[in-house]
């Protein structure tokens, strides 16, 4: 996810809450508030409309929500949830501050109408995720959000793995926290093989099965976890 497309989540969240406190908003307003095109306000009713938001546009007055329409807390699966909690971790990197504090504005409300498991799993995901730009762009792994969801309910994982020496290996693991490098993303986990605490590049990992056995929370946080391990 590049700048432009948290600034346009960060836009989308930020319209969304907007609406939902004013009986009407015009696209000029809107425009003028995020230092965007009239144009662009189009496309980001467009795409709210489209992901199932019921806007009503007033022929030359603006845009309002069907009456008594709210944020549902089951508007928002377990993985969009954790999606936009990594997307604040994002903005978080951002220079500009005014841009991070309209954001993080828009995902603490987001963060209200969460039903109270999704809430503390998304007070999870944000202690136990840590961000550094990363520099290479490519798409190089597709098991983040299973990872995410594996940690935010504790359940084992079982992964298949290669190491720096091209060995493969199968590996037991209880996920702890997801950090970034300059490179990748890494997983830190406890691994029953090796009965220890381990780093995996999440582009080694060659297939990721969620179990449906839990394991007991380690009762720490990622603060100190690095302290004690490093």
């Amino acid at each position: 996810m590049n700048e432009n497309d948290t600034k346009r989540l960060s836009r989308l969240t930020a319209t969304l809450t907007m609406l939902q406190t004013k009986r009407l908003l015009t696209a000029t307003e809107l425009a003028a508030k995020f230092s965007v095109s009239v144009r662009t306000i189009y496309r980001d009713m467009r795409a709210l409309e489209e992901a199932g938001v019921p806007i009503i546009t007033e022929e030359g007055k603006g845009y309002s929500l069907m009456e008594d329409y709210r944020i549902p807390p089951i508007m928002f699966t377990e993985n969009q949830a954790n999606a936009l909690i990594l997307a604040e971790q994002l903005v978080l990197k951002n220079n500009d501050t005014t841009f991070i504090k309209d954001y993080t504005g828009a995902i603490d409300k987001i963060k209200a109408v969460l039903r109270t498991s999704q809430k503390d799993k998304a007070n999870l995901l944000t202690a136990r995720t840590r961000f550094d730009q990363i520099v290479y762009r490519e798409r190089n792994s597709s098991v983040l959000s299973d990872l995410q969801y594996a940690l935010t309910n504790f359940y084992l994982a079982s992964i298949a793995y290669t190491n720096e020496a091209q060995e493969t290996s199968t590996r037991l693991i209880e996920p702890f926290a997801l950090v970034s490098t300059r490179e990748n993303w890494l997983l830190i986990a406890w691994c029953r093989l090796r009965k220890n605490f381990r780093y995996f590049r999440l582009d080694r990992i060659n297939k990721l099965e969620v179990l449906t056995e839990q394991f007991k929370p380690h009762p720490m946080t990622l603060q100190e976890f690095f302290e004690k391990f490093q």
